[in-house]
């Protein structure tokens, strides 16, 4: 690739088909996740969302089709490309995924020691930003049954992060939130996307968060086992003309977009 050229783009994702045996989840997928994104993966239960995140994340390789991690086809690649490709990315499971045993500071501190040769005291003092980062400075030494389950996922994000990747994964990260917490967890992610220069790829069916967050999307349907919408999801919601697109984007109360309205004079 000459200098002149653009960069691959973090994800590409060419004629993806997934199944388990014979069993088809999902044929046919294209789809492009750019520099920037917030990538929301989204479609009703049971169509294939957590099965198309670990794809993208090495967990499973494809039936056919290929997925290009920065131009790289990444299951073709020999095992320490993936590797090296691995060291790049970041992944917050549905539970948090914390060792039970051992405390946020050991936890975060878990890929650092695994996949760095750094001193134990540059160690302790990546952990104790990355904690801050997630607005839990001081809770280092709390187990993760001590905190809430909203500071869980917010730990499990601070161990995400702890190699600086430039592609993060959420599986269903609201799961289990109350509204505020899962507000303020949407917020964080903006705000690491932000301050880290990270891509973002966020498996939810949260219409809150969809629309909070989402810069682009694609929609997976169970029915016909494809993808049948692309695009930001706000821009689906008005213009997408499938009744199953938007049964799922209507669901609940649709959020509402400001709009300026006349003053009225005092009295």
């Amino acid at each position: 690739m000459s200098s002149s050229d653009p960069a691959p783009p973090p994800i590409r994702v060419e004629g993806l088909s997934m199944a388990y045996g014979t069993r088809v989840v999902q044929r046919d997928l294209s789809f492009t996740v750019s520099e920037g994104d917030i990538f929301v993966i989204m479609g009703g239960s049971g169509c294939g969302k957590s099965t198309l995140l670990r794809h993208l994340v090495g967990l499973q390789a494809p039936a056919a089709g290929r997925v290009l991690v920065r131009g790289t086809d990444f299951w073709a690649a020999p095992p320490a490309t993936r590797a090296a490709l691995l060291r790049r990315m970041g992944i917050l499971y549905q539970g948090g995924a914390l060792w039970s045993s051992m405390t946020l500071a050991e936890n975060v501190a878990l890929p650092l020691q695994s996949w760095t040769d750094l001193p134990a005291d540059e160690i302790s003092r990546l952990v104790s930003l990355k904690l801050a980062l997630v607005g839990l400075d001081g809770f280092g030494n709390h187990y993760p049954a001590e905190i809430s389950g909203g500071m869980r996922k917010r730990a499990g994000l601070a161990r995400a992060i702890a190699l600086d990747p430039d592609i993060l994964f959420f599986d269903e990260p609201s799961a289990g939130l109350d509204p505020v917490s899962a507000k303020l967890l949407d917020d964080l992610i903006l705000q690491l996307r932000d301050s880290l220069g990270a891509t973002v790829v966020v498996v939810t069916h949260e219409l809150a968060s969809i629309f909070a967050i989402a810069t682009n999307s694609v929609f997976l349907d169970a029915a016909t086992r494809t993808q049948i919408a692309a695009g930001n999801p706000r821009d689906l919601l008005d213009n997408c003309p499938l009744p199953t697109v938007q049964r799922f984007l209507r669901r609940g109360v649709l959020p509402q977009t400001p709009t300026t309205t006349p003053s009225t004079p005092e009295p």
